[in-house]
């Protein structure tokens, strides 16, 4: 009997679930994750996610929101507070359900391959440098 596959990674992030046993959900609130799994009990405190996700976010919608503001104003010339009452929003939005995915990407991706911190190529940094 083979083991089954594991969910592919898109689809496991976006529907926020344990990297482990596959079970949802992955977070205790909108951004920040439980503690552990509550189906098989796996300590989500292990794994660093850390600012990236949240730094690369801004980032790329920045430059998107950014590019879209600026063909809305040379194409129609709206007012000022158009732009505050449409791109405020839509930014906020777009951060916070694309930083829920890619938190869960990473979280998920660090489970798959066993990332641990301070390890390269499988030696400890102290191991490399004869300590």
């Amino acid at each position: 009997m083979t083991a089954k596959p594991p969910t592919p990674l898109v689809r496991a992030a976006l529907q926020a679930r344990c990297p482990s046993c596959e079970a949802a959900p992955l977070f205790d609130g909108w951004v920040g994750f439980a503690s552990h799994c509550r189906a098989c009990g796996l300590d989500y405190g292990k794994f660093n996610v850390g600012d990236g996700p949240a730094a690369f976010l801004i980032l790329i919608i920045g430059g998107l929101v950014t590019a879209l503001a600026l063909t809305l104003q040379l194409s129609a010339h709206p007012p000022f507070w158009v732009h505050i009452i449409l791109w405020v929003p839509i930014t906020t939005l777009l951060v916070i359900l694309c930083l829920r995915a890619s938190k869960a990407a990473l979280l998920i991706l660090e489970y798959r391959h066993q990332a641990r911190e301070g390890r390269v190529g499988g030696t400890t940094p102290d191991a490399k440098e004869g300590r």
